[in-house]
């Protein structure tokens, strides 16, 4: 009975949307989006999540005591029947796909089968100084064909800086960000750094591939798949998208004769650090990643109680970053029973996995200088240290300190570990990855070969 009452709402809410939205351009809120989402999934109440105001009665927990109601993690090494991971064939083969499907059902969403062709025009080239060095850049422009469904356009917007004295093949990181053309010497700390040391980048626009709401759903990349309308419960969210088009900035790198496209990083902070380290995790292209202060939904463990939780990624503010499902590991009554986040199958530790044994760079701030404790620093070493195994397995090195999350502290601040392909470093700087470029590129020299 409670499956045929789940049916119905969703087909009268996705009628009534449909109506609403034959083309993807009416006005369509995110509470009109989330509340179909959650009548799809039969869910009739949410949990609401912790206030980010430590004053507020409602604050969010930052006592260790209470931060691990369920602290054994999935181990990224047992296949789901039990049998333990042993070998690279058997990662590969059958435990790393078990994990990918998790996280494409549950966490982030599944690509579509068919995802329109991007099609890459140079609206603009120039010459400019940056950081006191010559370069040349170029305004470019990706047009996703809509020929399927003309009602919705979606142009990519980045803009590449290579500096001009380059000889041969350098490498590339792609920023999470916004581009401005022409470009001028802004006193970036970050993109001089690059410069001189040899690398190149590009600012790619992520709400010109998919809006940063819910609203914005059935629009942009998601919306164009979908002709407008509302997402299934395992679609991709923004998260997805945004790594989806960092893929299609790659395609295009590929053409550049001066990027060294075996070399081309990603890069982000916050929900863009998010992104990057999905990106990196699904776009086995993508060398080398430096994740910034990426939060719940990033580099921390889902299942940790401490600052920002599930509940806060499952709200109406930040659902569309998910996959439908995931609003499930937040619900406390409807079909799918109350379920927390000691209930998903996957963690962020496997996520990291998941970039193994690519080189990756976790990197932090400190809260007393705004990169909040709401973001849980230590849940993020927590699930490196875990992911650690992996890469073990590979062949590749990790923190360089045993795999036991639960009793492995973390270091002083200043203090990186950084001898392995797995990073990590927490500056004392605020809610930014600036104070770490300087590590990571030469960090990133050595994995890549590079100088």
């Amino acid at each position: 009975m409670k499956g045929t009452i789940g049916l119905f709402l969703w087909f009268a809410a996705s009628s009534f949307l449909s109506a609403q939205n034959p083309t993807g351009n009416s006005a369509f809120t995110t509470e009109q989006d989330h509340q179909n989402m959650l009548q799809q999934l039969g869910i009739k109440t949410l949990r609401s999540g912790p206030s980010g105001n430590e004053n507020a009665p409602n604050h969010a927990n930052y006592n260790e005591a209470l931060a691990n109601p369920c602290p054994q993690l999935p181990d990224v090494l047992t296949l789901k029947n039990g049998e333990k991971v042993t070998t690279v064939e058997q990662w590969w083969n059958k435990r790393r796909p078990e994990i990918v499907a998790d996280f494409e059902s549950e966490v982030y969403g599944k690509l579509p089968k068919s995802i329109p062709s991007v099609s890459w025009k140079c609206k603009n080239a120039d010459t400019a100084t940056v950081g006191g060095i010559p370069v040349k850049t170029k305004q470019l422009v990706g047009h996703v064909d809509n020929s399927s469904f003309p009602q919705i356009d979606v142009n990519i917007n980045m803009v590449l800086v290579l500096p001009a004295k380059a000889k041969g093949p350098i490498p590339v990181l792609i920023m999470f960000g916004w581009p401005r053309y022409p470009v001028t010497s802004g006193n970036i700390i970050s993109t001089d750094q690059l410069l001189a040391s040899g690398w190149g980048y590009v600012t790619l626009d992520p709400v010109s591939i998919q809006a940063d709401n819910g609203a914005g759903l059935t629009k942009g990349i998601i919306g164009l798949v979908n002709k407008g309308q509302p997402r299934k419960p395992d679609d991709w969210g923004a998260l997805r998208a945004w790594a989806w088009g960092a893929a299609r900035a790659l395609d295009y790198l590929e053409t550049e004769t001066l990027v060294d496209a075996h070399k081309v990083g990603i890069e982000g902070v916050s929900r863009y650090g998010k992104a990057a380290l999905v990106t990196l995790a699904f776009e086995p292209r993508i060398a080398v990643g430096l994740i910034g202060s990426s939060g719940k939904g990033g580099a921390t463990l889902e299942r940790r109680v401490f600052g920002e939780a599930v509940e806060s990624l499952a709200g109406s503010g930040e659902y569309h970053w998910m996959a439908g499902n995931f609003l499930k590991y937040a619900a406390s009554e409807g079909e799918t029973g109350n379920k927390t986040g000691c209930d998903l199958p996957v963690d962020s530790h496997e996520l990291i996995a998941l970039c193994a044994p690519k080189p990756t760079f976790i990197s932090y701030g400190v809260p007393e200088n705004g990169d909040a404790r709401w973001l849980d620093q230590k849940g993020s070493y927590m699930a490196t240290i875990a992911a650690g195994s992996v890469y073990k397995l590979l062949g590749a090195k990790d923190l360089g300190v045993s795999n036991d999350y639960l009793t492995e502290k973390m270091p002083p601040v200043l203090t990186g570990l950084l001898d392995g392909q797995l990073a990590w470093r927490q500056h004392n700087g605020g809610h930014t990855d600036a104070p770490n470029f300087q590590f990571f590129i030469t960090w990133a020299n050595k994995q890549l070969n590079y100088k």
